[in-house]
């Protein structure tokens, strides 16, 4: 059993993660960033929650890129082949579920 207070965690580098659990190969991790995450594509879907903070989702949809500024509470759903990278407005904290493993 655990008890996790977001918005206390820090991490010591940006991107750095807190291991929340891992459930039939899907990882659950807390995210605390000040600075932007490289374009990737995910081999498989991934749930991007901002628990704190603000984070400009860049996508590629169709040949454009696109920006969607995510406020807390807000939820990213990417399935596998989007294209996209987060950029943090400030620090940041979020939950990403996706496959273990996965960039």
């Amino acid at each position: 059993m655990k008890i996790i207070e977001a918005a206390t965690f820090t991490g010591h580098r940006p991107w750095a993660a807190l291991d929340i659990a891992e459930i039939d190969a899907v990882s659950v991790r807390l995210h605390w960033t000040d600075q932007p995450y490289i374009w990737h594509v995910n081999d498989g879907a991934e749930v991007f929650v901002v628990l704190d903070g603000m984070v400009d989702m860049q996508v590629r949809e169709r040949g454009e890129e696109r920006v969607h500024r995510l406020t807390p509470g807000t939820i990213f759903h990417a399935e596998p082949g989007d294209t996209h990278r987060a950029v943090p407005i400030g620090p940041a904290r979020v939950l990403v579920v996706e496959r273990a493993g996965s960039i």
